[in-house]
């Protein structure tokens, strides 16, 4: 849903196009690089989507936190999904309208307030399925919320990836440069490979070859950040900058709630 005095989509994709040449329509990597561009210009134009994102978020840590099980995780994860979707595709309507119409007509208005009330369903759905999933387990008395992941830290580092690679689009969309995929601050590739290798190295270091199987994820992950460089994708410092976000993150969320 957007607000009445937000910016056109439609003029705002006219402001920001797509640099380079197009490439060819039967391409599936430029496939997915189109599509990872239509998330981040939603995420970076519509304050709503910020908002969904955010809290579907919350709603998934919270419930791999409480251990809910897995038919309860499908629920949140599709009424999720669900309601972002619905915003997508009310941006999408909203800009292919605003490119052809530049008049006020009441069949524009009744389509847009349509799609609007759409969002507005799926995200009344998303909290009633939350509230059915959730409640009971945060009002249990004396609940240890950090149990559950405690005892599993593969759930650890499922969410750290998550939230790295939400904190990367959300950056890319801030600063306004490259791509999902390619280019921009910081780097997404080095920001998940290191990631990678923080969660592999504090799951393992107590093992009897933590050291060696952490110090060959590091190599790992050291590889992918350099090959961003050399292909000139990235600057070292936005490589740099990646590696320090996708680490300290882990680290952090692991002492949280490790």
């Amino acid at each position: 849903m957007s607000t009445p005095d937000d910016e056109r989509p439609a003029q705002r994709l006219l402001r920001d196009p797509r640099p380079g040449a197009l490439p060819k329509q039967g391409s599936l990597r430029w496939s997915f690089t189109w599509a990872f561009e239509g998330i981040v210009f939603v995420l970076r134009t519509q304050r709503n989507m910020q908002v969904h994102v955010a809290a579907g978020l919350l709603v998934l840590i919270l419930a791999l936190v409480l251990g809910v099980s897995r038919f309860e995780l499908l629920a949140l994860v599709i009424v999720v999904a669900l309601v972002l979707v619905a915003e997508m595709f009310n941006t999408a309507l909203e800009a292919a309208i605003d490119a052809v119409v530049t008049s006020y007509h009441p069949l524009v208005k009744i389509a847009k307030d349509v799609a609007a009330g759409a969002v507005l369903i799926a995200a009344l759905a998303a909290v009633a399925v939350a509230y059915l999933i959730l409640y009971g387990r945060l009002s249990e008395p004396g609940r240890d919320l950090l149990q559950g992941v405690r005892q599993a830290p593969t759930h650890v580092a499922v969410i750290v990836i998550v939230v790295t690679v939400i904190a990367v689009v959300a950056l890319k969309a801030y600063a306004g440069a490259g791509t999902a995929l390619r280019g921009g601050f910081p780097s997404g590739h080095a920001a998940v490979a290191f990631a990678a290798w923080m969660a592999i190295t504090l799951i393992v270091l107590p093992l009897t070859h933590g050291a060696l199987v952490s110090t060959l994820a590091f190599l790992v992950a050291l590889l992918v950040a350099q090959s961003r460089v050399e292909a000139g994708f990235h600057s070292a410092v936005e490589v740099v900058a990646g590696a320090l976000l996708g680490a300290g993150l882990t680290l952090l969320l692991f002492q949280i709630w490790g």
